[in-house]
């Protein structure tokens, strides 16, 4: 069962997750579907039922994670697997990281999500650079943090190379494509 983007909308406000997470979110899923998209063109079977709840869903549990120190990713998918959606709380539990698995072969929902994620500075597409030099200043706070956060940061370029690789757009020409609806 995949909530539709009505009924995600709904959790997030049952959820009480703020209006600027909501407007991040927002901005996830316009990317990510666009993506997914493009990707299904070039002759992917990408669901893209899963990758819309799963990029809206993506910060469910953020709020209470920053409160309490938890893993917000973690605790999404929780939420999510107890509530009848596992696919998308698969997607959700990796958003932050994905499993090792995720680098091999041709990238699925949950990176495609995970790196629309990674693109998303609170609601403006920006370059992977652009947005971990962000993160790196708000979350980089110690020399383990900080070291954590360039692997990602290596990682995830990794995966962009390897989302581009078969497509006829470039990484910096997403953010055009997906605003100006080129995508539907």
């Amino acid at each position: 069962m995949i909530p539709s983007p009505e009924e995600c909308l709904c959790l997030l406000k049952k959820y009480n997750v703020p209006e600027h997470v909501i407007d991040h979110s927002r901005k996830v899923y316009e990317l990510a579907t666009c993506l997914c998209r493009l990707l299904n063109r070039q002759g992917r079977n990408l669901d893209e039922a899963r990758v819309i709840a799963g990029s809206w869903l993506h910060d469910i549990a953020k709020m209470d994670g920053l409160r309490s120190g938890e893993n917000h990713s973690l605790a999404g998918a929780q939420l999510l697997a107890g509530m009848g959606y596992p696919e998308v709380a698969e997607i959700v539990r990796q958003h932050v990281v994905l499993d090792q698995e995720a680098h091999q072969g041709p990238p699925g929902e949950a990176a495609i999500v995970h790196y629309a994620d990674k693109r998303v500075k609170h609601t403006d597409i920006v370059s992977l650079r652009e947005r971990f030099r962000d993160l790196k200043e708000r979350y980089g706070k110690t020399p383990a943090a900080l070291t954590w956060l360039e692997n990602l940061e290596g990682q995830t370029l990794d995966l962009e190379e390897r989302i581009f690789k078969g497509l006829s757009i470039s990484p910096e020409s997403l953010k055009n494509h997906a605003e100006e609806g080129k995508c539907v």
